[in-house]
């Protein structure tokens, strides 16, 4: 056999034999182990277009007819553009509304209304403390009152 073709098939065999491998980190036990790669952490806003953030809503009683619902959860998706829409299921009913930030000139506070098909409504004033977190109060229609905190 010629030595061109010898270096040739050498070469195929160690590239066919190295092919496969991959590098396992194993610990002083010989056990497989995997460090945790922190996740890369993402920017609220992307060449100046915000990204929406959903919050969870946790609505909790203030008043005896409240008291007699429970607490609440639903969520809100904050637009971060002043303006919000959430939902939550009060009585078996789902209510879909929207949040705007306050006329007032305060940034930072605002109020939601959210109503159900089977007539059901609420309205709510809140503050947010940061584009992710706030909290306020919600009036249901059936005289029904809770604190509401958003977010984490």
């Amino acid at each position: 056999m010629r030595k061109s073709t010898k270096n040739l098939i050498g070469m195929c065999v160690v590239g066919l034999a190295t092919s496969a491998c991959v590098a396992v980190p194993v610990n002083e036990n010989g056990m497989v182990y995997w460090e945790p790669v922190p996740a890369p952490l993402v920017p609220h806003v992307l060449a100046n277009n915000p990204v929406p953030a959903n919050l969870p809503a946790r609505l909790y009683p203030k008043n005896s007819i409240a008291r007699g619902n429970g607490a609440i959860t639903g969520s809100v998706t904050n637009m971060m553009n002043g303006k919000g829409r959430f939902t939550l299921t009060y009585q078996g009913q789902t209510l879909v509304g929207e949040a705007t930030r306050d006329s007032s000139g305060d940034e930072h506070s605002g109020i939601a209304n959210a109503w159900s098909p089977q007539g059901t409504f609420m309205s709510c004033t809140y503050r947010m403390n940061n584009p992710r977190q706030g909290s306020g109060t919600c009036n249901f229609s059936d005289g029904a009152q809770y604190d509401v905190h958003l977010g984490g």
